[in-house]
């Protein structure tokens, strides 16, 4: 990668971590995130898999 992509690569995912970060401001709030994430995948592949 080139030195801009890997700035542009940076800043991309810094400005993705602070969105997540400002969305789920405990770890609780964290973790239901996370699981309503596993559960939407799930939801996905049995819909594939079915």
């Amino acid at each position: 990668m080139t030195n801009s992509k890997t700035k542009a690569f940076t800043a991309i995912i810094l400005s993705a971590f602070a969105m997540l970060a400002a969305a789920c401001n405990t770890v609780e709030g964290v973790g239901q995130d996370l699981e309503s994430a596993g559960d939407a995948a799930e939801r996905t592949t049995d819909e594939i898999a079915n």
